[in-house]
């Protein structure tokens, strides 16, 4: 088994009010230090070792767990898993 971290973030220029709400609320609590904030997805995924890696979860990522129009994603593969 193979642990799979994927990381899924609003592309360049795509509006972010989740974001916004939140830098706006970190300010309000006086953290100023804080420029910008970006919200994104975290999963990770258990993977049987016997397919390709890559390729599966790339075509994961473009048809299910990320927008390709919007969102831009990358991944981490693990070392196996003990069973």
């Amino acid at each position: 088994m193979v642990k799979v971290k994927v990381f899924v973030t609003l592309k360049e220029g795509v509006l972010d009010p989740q974001g916004k709400a939140v830098k706006g609320a970190l300010h309000s609590m006086d953290y100023f230090e804080v420029s910008d904030v970006t919200i994104g997805k975290y999963m990770e995924l258990t993977l049987e070792e016997n397919v390709n890696i890559k390729e599966r979860v790339q075509e994961m990522c473009e048809k299910l767990l990320a927008n390709p129009v919007i969102e831009e994603y990358h991944y981490e593969i693990e070392e196996a898993l003990q069973r």
